[in-house]
């Protein structure tokens, strides 16, 4: 069992993460391997307050058969709350429907939530897109945390971008903060500048290069990112080596935060 810990950031620092989890499953056929127990240990390992997760599992019916429940099976509970250490708050909603079951995003939390909202900003029939919206109690802050994963095409995105920019506005009140964090799939660095138009700011400390994130074994693309409005980004990191090149196609995105 995974224990929250006090954290080791200074108070005043609120510290988030962004993580795409590949649904807990790495490899094809015969060398597909479970990863959600390693995942679970990673996560513990960021000592993030919020850690906003991509391809995250309820349930699917296929992969329960697959890997057989034992200790380093495919767990009995949500993979959302089996991935949370003890004392985090879980919210989930699903974005995608298949077959043998289903995906969508989650928010990890060390802090008091409230009320948990879900909005479709799915483009087309073929793609099912959501956003999953937590208000966060952060030392006496209110912050509203938004999961986010975006469409393959750019012409997607940009739309799903004017949905995002319409919820906010009709759910985010002006005056409080706000962390918008997922997987953009923003291949050709497109987005920072609507993201700008509508009030948000890509977390990287001034000057720095974009966050390279995928693949996770070589990254070349800055594909998660964490946005924000009311914070300045203090300092920002994507763990690497061979251990988290292992558990995802994605590396996580972590950025420490300061009020603004």
């Amino acid at each position: 069992m995974r224990f929250a810990s006090t954290s080791l950031h200074p108070a005043h620092v609120l510290r988030v993460a962004t993580y795409n989890i590949h649904k807990g499953v790495r490899g094809v056929g015969p060398n597909k391997r479970l990863e959600i127990h390693n995942l679970g240990l990673g996560i513990e390992a960021l000592d993030a307050d919020l850690v906003f997760l991509q391809e995250v599992r309820l349930f699917n019916h296929s992969e329960a058969k697959r890997f057989v429940d034992t200790y380093v099976g495919w767990p009995k509970m949500p993979q959302a709350d089996y991935l949370a250490p003890e004392g985090y708050e879980v919210a989930y909603r699903t974005n995608a429907v298949t077959r043998e079951g289903e995906h969508g995003n989650a928010l990890l939390s060390r802090w008091p939530i409230g009320d948990i909202g879900h909005h479709d900003v799915s483009d087309h029939r073929f793609e099912q897109r959501g956003l999953l919206h937590v208000p966060v109690e952060w030392n006496g802050v209110r912050i509203h945390g938004i999961v986010a994963h975006l469409g393959l095409m750019h012409s997607s995105r940009v739309r799903q971008v004017e949905r995002i920019a319409d919820f906010i506005d009709a759910e985010v009140p002006k005056n409080e903060r706000l962390v918008l964090a997922g997987d953009f799939n923003d291949w050709g660095e497109k987005l920072d500048a609507p993201m700008r138009a509508i009030g948000l700011q890509r977390a990287t400390p001034d000057g720095a290069a974009p966050l390279r994130t995928f693949p996770s074994l070589v990254p070349v693309f800055a594909l998660d990112r964490i946005y924000t409005r009311g914070f300045r980004c203090s300092s920002a990191f994507v763990p690497r080596g061979n251990t988290w090149a292992r558990m995802s196609d994605h590396l996580p995105c972590v950025a420490e935060l300061e009020l603004d």
